[in-house]
C-alpha cells in the first residue's frame, strides 16, 4: 500500500469498516474449518454475503447492521462463526464472539490486530489458536490473517506479555 493510502487512513474523520472481502478469499477461510453437516454457521458481519452465501450447510444465520441485525444484540445458539470483522471495534467483536460460545472462531484481521492481549482474551476463555493463514487484499492497510480458533483445542501459537530489556 502506498503511504498516500496509509495517509488518508491515519487522517479520516470516521471509521468506515465496510471492506468487503473477495469471494475466494471468504471460501479459503470457510474450507480451513472443519465441520459436521449439523453445524450451526454464524456470520455476523454478512454485508453482500460473500462469506454466509458460500457457507457449505443451510444451517446458517447472520446478522448485518445495515438490516437492523445488531451482532452485540445476536445471543442465538451457534457452532461456527466465520467472517470479517470490523477491525475498529475487534475487542467488542472477540468479547462478544467468545460469549456466544461457537466450536470455532475464524476471522479474517489485520496483522495489527492479532495482539498478545487479544490472544489471552481467547486462551483465557478457552479457545486456541489452531490455524492462521497470511494473506494481502489489493488496497487494504497491509497484510492480513485469517486466524481460527477452536474450543478446548491446543494453540499453534506461544506467547508473553513480558517487556524484555537488555
Amino acid at each position: 500500500m502506498s503511504s498516500n493510502v496509509s495517509h488518508k487512513i491515519k487522517k479520516r474523520n470516521s471509521s468506515n469498516d465496510i471492506f468487503i472481502t473477495p469471494l475466494e478469499l471468504a471460501k479459503k477461510a470457510i474450507d480451513m474449518i472443519e465441520y459436521n453437516q449439523a453445524d450451526i454457521w454464524f456470520d455476523p458481519f454478512k454485508n453482500t454475503g460473500n462469506y454466509y452465501n458460500q457457507y457449505p450447510n443451510d444451517n446458517k444465520l447472520y446478522s448485518e447492521i445495515l438490516e437492523g441485525k445488531d451482532f452485540f444484540d445476536f445471543n442465538e445458539k451457534i457452532d461456527i462463526i466465520c467472517s470479517n470483522p470490523p477491525y475498529s471495534i475487534i475487542d467488542k467483536v472477540i468479547e462478544k464472539s467468545i460469549e456466544l460460545k461457537p466450536r470455532v472462531i475464524n476471522y479474517l484481521i489485520g496483522v495489527g490486530n492479532l495482539t498478545a492481549r487479544r490472544l489471552e482474551m481467547f486462551e483465557n476463555a478457552g479457545y486456541g489458536l489452531t490455524k492462521i493463514h497470511m494473506c494481502k487484499v489489493y488496497k487494504w492497510y497491509g497484510m492480513s490473517f485469517i486466524i481460527q480458533f477452536e474450543k478446548n483445542k491446543q494453540s499453534i501459537i506461544s506467547f508473553d506479555r513480558i517487556v524484555w530489556k537488555e
